[in-house]
């Protein structure tokens, strides 16, 4: 899924392919600003995000949904 992540201040946000389910991203993300701990993420290629809680401006969620395969897929 794909989660985009707005830092205040800054111009361009993350985004990345989490392999974590909505309800996951958004406990972490609310743990993280609730105890304004690091946001910390990883993505489908193993790379980890740490983001301050302090300065995330926004989490968006994207929607789960089955990738689909082939020509045929509409």
């Amino acid at each position: 899924m794909e989660v985009k992540i707005g830092i205040q201040n800054v111009g361009r946000e993350i985004v990345l392919e989490s392999a974590l389910d909505a309800d996951a991203v958004a406990k972490i993300v609310g743990e993280a600003i609730s105890k304004g701990s690091d946001l910390r993420l990883t993505d489908e290629k193993g790379r980890q995000i740490i983001v301050p809680g302090s300065v995330l401006g926004y989490v968006e969620i994207g929607a789960e949904e089955v990738r689909r395969v082939g020509f045929g897929a509409l």
